[in-house]
């Protein structure tokens, strides 16, 4: 019961914090992503044993450089193929049976666009039209949060398929299937109260939040088992660490910032 309440406490703040710096201003939301991007690289270098201090300044001159200072579309399609290049690398490793691919230049890129090319791109996607479109993001959030709660409670009532048990043990895939389903059914209900995209682009959206997020939970999983920890960090009472929370939601960006620009060209 106290870890129950430890985890829900905790949870509680975390969502409190992102709502919070949604509705406050673009500016503090941005902030405090990159505040989270911090954390989890701090996290990152610990579970592959990157040593030294110039990946965080990398990731800030990078941050500052794309949220504040670079407009011009070019470029920030060039760092999109940094990090979908990145992304597909990290499949690759997640699927290979070895476990140590990368060399200390691989470790280095791979984190500042894992996690700091994930960040920015979550950042980036609520700026549509000139606006901050709040309640873009915060249904991204939710969409990752209703497909990782429907996944653990169906798969904890009708999981009998290990889902990839090599990485995580406990994932199933009758409870990825209905983080799947709540997550479509969520994502059509969204588009009464965010008419920004309609309701099949709600649900396209969610499709590929969903896979690219739980790709990007078994990736994080197979650092930790490579490493030999439970969790990537403490900072966060009851759920481990800042990327245990957010490693689902930095993988999926970069693949939902995509999709946002194909379905304004296509429009």
């Amino acid at each position: 019961m106290k870890e129950v309440l430890r985890r829900s406490l905790t949870g509680a703040v975390y969502i409190f914090l992102l709502l919070s710096a949604v509705f406050l201003s673009s500016d503090a939301f941005d902030f405090l992503f990159m505040i989270f991007g911090l954390a989890c690289l701090n996290e990152y270098k610990k579970l592959v044993d990157l040593k030294g201090l110039h990946i965080y300044a990398a990731y800030l001159i990078l941050w500052w450089l794309f949220i504040y200072f670079v407009s011009d579309m070019i470029l920030v399609y060039v760092l999109l193929g940094c990090t979908l290049a990145v992304n597909f690398m990290l499949l690759f490793y997640l699927f290979s049976k070895r476990t140590k691919l990368f060399n200390t230049a691989q470790k280095f890129l791979i984190g500042l666009f894992y996690v700091g090319g994930g960040c920015i791109f979550l950042t980036m996607i609520p700026y549509t039209n000139n606006d901050f479109a709040k309640f873009l993001i915060i249904g991204i959030f939710i969409l990752i949060w209703v497909n990782d709660s429907f996944a653990y409670i169906v798969g904890r009532s009708f999981g009998r398929t290990k889902l990839f048990s090599a990485v995580s043990p406990k994932k199933t895939v009758e409870g990825a299937l209905g983080g799947l389903i709540f997550a479509v059914g969520t994502a059509y209900f969204m588009a009464n109260y965010e008419p920004i995209l309609n309701p099949t682009q709600w649900v396209i959206l969610a499709v590929v939040i969903v896979v690219a997020g739980n790709l990007g939970d078994l990736i994080e999983s197979k650092f930790k088992r490579t490493a030999g920890v439970k969790d990537s960090g403490a900072i966060l009472p009851g759920h481990g660490g800042m990327l245990d929370r957010l490693d689902s939601l930095i993988f999926a960006a970069p693949f939902a910032f995509l999709t946002l620009k194909i379905f304004a060209h296509v429009s």
